[in-house]
């Protein structure tokens, strides 16, 4: 029986719920499978210790749960962080940032041993560079690093009217094939101007979760 794409999205959120334990210092990400993710935190709300949050509008919807909100700085390190992505392999390595919170997603990452990604199976790729890849950027080297990102191969397209939570602006560059996600990671990331790129490949996820029509599977 097919199922809606809002049906998967939760199946995956629900799927992460077996990594939590009492007391837990969670990390929380950004998107609509993640917003699916923070209503099933409601019963536990008074079980973790608190949640970091990779965005205003993920902090926002867990404050309305009352679920206690921490900043990276005041604690060590988390021990799961649970985010979706816009596109995924089988190698686990993402494209991240439709949402606009890349930095503080790759952040969060970064701080945790653990990192769920939970997906529907429209998001699972065999290359990466279908979904146009975010690239966050200081405003005045947006120009600059869009004709880099031209040398590149890829064709950057400013998001108009988007302001990151840290001030920045996007660049989601269109048309590259993805074939070397670690090298075009770091080859973006050196360049002038650029804050991140939404490639999670140098720290993947450790646990992909994807919902399909009939089943979910862990990669």
């Amino acid at each position: 029986m097919a199922i809606s794409a809002a049906e998967k999205k939760q199946r995956a959120a629900a799927a992460a719920m077996q990594y939590l334990r009492d007391d837990m210092l969670l990390g929380v990400g950004t998107g609509s499978t993640v917003n699916a993710f923070i209503e099933q935190l409601r019963p536990w709300r008074d079980r973790l210790r608190g949640v970091i949050s990779s965005s205003d509008a993920s902090s926002r919807k867990l404050s309305e749960l009352g679920i206690p909100l921490f900043d990276l700085n005041e604690v060590g390190e988390l021990e799961l962080y649970v985010d979706g992505a816009d596109e995924a392999t089988r190698q686990r390595m993402l494209i991240k940032g439709g949402g606009a919170a890349l930095t503080r997603e790759k952040i969060i990452a970064a701080a945790s041993r653990r990192f769920v990604c939970i997906v529907d199976d429209s998001k699972l790729v065999d290359t990466l560079g279908r979904f146009p890849l975010p690239v966050e950027v200081i405003p005045m080297a947006r120009a600059l690093v869009a004709r880099q990102l031209e040398s590149l191969g890829g064709q950057p397209v400013w998001r108009h009217g988007v302001v990151t939570d840290n001030g920045n602006q996007v660049l989601d560059v269109h048309g590259l094939r993805i074939d070397d996600p670690r090298s075009m990671e770091a080859t973006i990331n050196q360049l002038v101007g650029v804050v991140t790129v939404g490639l999670f490949a140098a720290r993947p996820a450790d646990v992909l979760l994807v919902a399909g029509a009939e089943e979910i599977s862990a990669i």
